[in-house]
């Protein structure tokens, strides 16, 4: 690492310093956001072993679950335990390298969340809107295409904002990073080269993804509404329509965190710094938390399942 005249080029190292304005009682934070962390895993795991046992949640509806509870598991798996060793342990530091890598890995998980959202929308929609032809569409060599298509969606179209950093960001200011993980923009502002490419590029692959996503997302339920509303018992309509009020709220509860966080972080200006670091995490932390608590409750044959593990314990 060089250091001409006050700006500092290729550092090796990055500090994060966690949540700024708030480090006396950082220690405390980092109680409730472990016992989000260990509650999300806890979760989303029971809801992949559910789903893998159960032969009568072998439909893609459940199957697309437990990919957004393997999403959500490796997402806060990438922030909390760097996170917790800031708060609790003071180890702050943290290779160059390893942060580009821990940016791509949150950036990447954010947007296959946001892909498996998308795609059990459309697994809804036909569900609904085509029932006849469902079982022929989402066959299970179109659910691994659509695991491996949002896998590579999100992968390729992070990919190179990491080079846009490494090959074109040489000198910074500091070597201080004002957040409790490794984001884009927080890492970008420490550059004191141009960086126009780099968050045109950043707003690019938000609106490309999250955009296009939340688009195809509205217009599915705008069309299921309006079938669900056609159907001529009201049994009928209660039943369709109780199939989605559980990705309804999974939907409502990622995007309306992505973009309240997002908005905030960019042109927030006279929002303190703390607020913008603690959304972003909450962003992060939330949807892992909420997502198996939100199906467990609104879904039968998961709460069933819950019920008869609890209770097989309780007998033993």
């Amino acid at each position: 690492m060089f250091n001409l005249n006050g700006t500092i080029f290729m550092p090796p190292l990055l500090t994060l310093i966690g949540i700024p304005g708030l480090e006396s009682i950082q220690f405390w934070i980092g109680i409730p956001f472990c016992a989000m962390y260990i509650i999300a895993t806890f979760g989303n795991s029971l809801l992949l072993v559910i789903i893998k046992t159960e032969r009568s949640l072998q439909e893609p509806m459940y199957l697309f679950l437990a990919m957004l509870g393997a999403t959500d598991i490796a997402l806060s798996t990438c922030i909390l335990p760097k996170m917790l060793g800031i708060f609790w342990f003071h180890l702050q530091e943290i290779y160059f390298e390893a942060c580009l890598l821990q940016m791509w890995l949150i950036h990447t998980l954010q947007c296959i969340e946001s892909g498996i959202l998308l795609a059990m929308a459309l697994d809804r929609f036909v569900a609904i809107c085509d029932p006849l032809r469902h079982a022929t569409i989402f066959t299970h060599q179109l659910l691994t295409q659509i695991g491996v298509a949002v896998t590579l969606r999100a992968a390729l179209l992070v990919a190179p904002s990491l080079i846009l950093i490494k090959c074109r960001l040489k000198f910074y200011r500091t070597t201080v990073v004002s957040h409790t993980y490794c984001e884009h923009m927080a890492i970008v502002k420490l550059a004191i080269e141009d960086v126009h490419v780099n968050k045109i590029y950043g707003l690019f692959v938000a609106f490309s993804i999250l955009g296009f996503d939340i688009i195809f997302i509205t217009l599915s339920y705008i069309q299921i509404f309006i079938t669900v509303f056609n159907l001529p018992q009201k049994e009928t309509r209660l039943k369709a329509f109780n199939t989605c009020i559980a990705h309804i709220c999974v939907f409502l509860e990622f995007y309306l965190l992505a973009f309240f966080s997002f908005f905030t972080h960019r042109f927030g200006f006279h929002i303190p710094s703390y607020v913008h670091i603690l959304l972003s995490n909450l962003y992060l932390l939330v949807p892992p938390l909420l997502n198996p608590i939100v199906y467990g409750v609104k879904t039968k044959q998961i709460r069933d399942r819950v019920f008869k593990i609890l209770y097989s314990k309780d007998a033993s």
